[in-house]
């Protein structure tokens, strides 16, 4: 497995539409790592020129209130993307959500446009990060590409809805596991990040499902979802959190781990199981992002 850079905590992502003010002027009171912006699916064709002109100003409304991340998810196709992305390049966005993603080439005509807004509005180059929806089966074939098509890409997800719908099947935990496995799958190969989770995120009345199935989706290794009710944010956020017991159990294995080694010893025993170097990476790991998330929740708001 590559080793993942570092990359933001997005535990939760809530998707804000840029054309309704009553979400908007909550959305910083929610706790979620992330806001998006949504210039796509919950706007209006007629109402897009209206959204983008909107973004700047929540933008700023979001950094000055709160502590979240900010993200804009984008249109496909390509004449709307490029004017949702000339209103996504400006101070205070931290990523910019491509929906439908055809293939690596896709990401990087995105990300050339994006370097030459950077570079024309004087913002330092490369700091705004990508996230990928891969939404049908011929992208998720190349998912692996997509995934190391451009240092931009933090992460990639499958839109569920899209997905399903393409390959003629209802978008179930069952359904969708596979290709959820296959994101997983290429975003650890590429040292990125995997986003969603094992089921969709539409369904948000089934608490204790939903519940279940963030669990799940973190045990199979993904970091943070989106969502698209404010309900769902604490659930993610403490899903997708390494729990108090999880986090004592990593430092005792770390802190047996430098005892062993100073003995000579690469392995040793703890409650009668065994443990080695793998097992001892992923208790590095847990701990990094435990020190990651509390890091996060100590930021101020406006702090980036």
């Amino acid at each position: 497995m590559t080793m993942m850079r570092k990359f933001p905590v997005w535990r939760s992502a809530l998707f804000v539409p840029a054309n309704v003010e009553r979400f908007v002027a909550k959305a910083v009171d929610r706790g979620a790592d992330a806001l998006i912006i949504d210039l796509e699916d919950s706007v209006p064709l007629a109402q897009k020129d209206a959204a983008r002109a909107l973004v700047p100003e929540i933008v700023k409304r979001f950094r000055d209130t709160g502590n979240s991340d900010v993200m804009v998810r984008i249109n496909q196709p390509l004449e709307l993307a490029v004017r949702d992305i000339e209103s996504a390049v400006i101070p205070g966005v931290d990523a910019i959500k491509i929906t439908k993603v055809e293939g690596p080439e896709h990401l990087r005509l995105l990300d050339e446009m994006v370097t030459r807004l950077e570079q024309s509005r004087g913002l330092p180059v490369g700091k705004i990060w990508f996230v990928g929806l891969i939404e049908a089966p011929g992208p998720l074939a190349k998912a692996h590409d997509i995934a190391r098509s451009t240092p931009r890409l933090a992460g990639i997800s499958l839109g569920a809805e899209d997905y399903a719908t393409a390959i003629g099947a209802k978008p179930t935990e069952e359904t969708l596991l596979m290709p959820k496995q296959q994101i997983v799958q290429a975003a650890r190969a590429a040292g990125i990040m995997p986003l969603g989770t094992i089921g969709s995120v539409a369904d948000f009345a089934d608490v204790d499902g939903y519940t279940r199935i963030v669990r799940r989706s973190a045990d199979f290794g993904f970091v943070g979802s989106a969502c698209i009710h404010p309900s769902l944010v604490p659930i993610l956020n403490a899903g997708f959190s390494p729990s108090v017991q999880e986090v004592a159990y990593a430092e005792r294995i770390v802190a047996l781990d430098r005892q062993a080694a100073a003995e000579g010893r690469a392995s040793f025993a703890l409650d009668g199981k065994m443990i080695d170097i793998p097992i001892v990476q992923r208790a590095e790991a847990l701990l990094e992002r435990a020190n990651a998330i509390a890091a996060r929740s100590r930021r101020a708001p406006g702090s980036a």
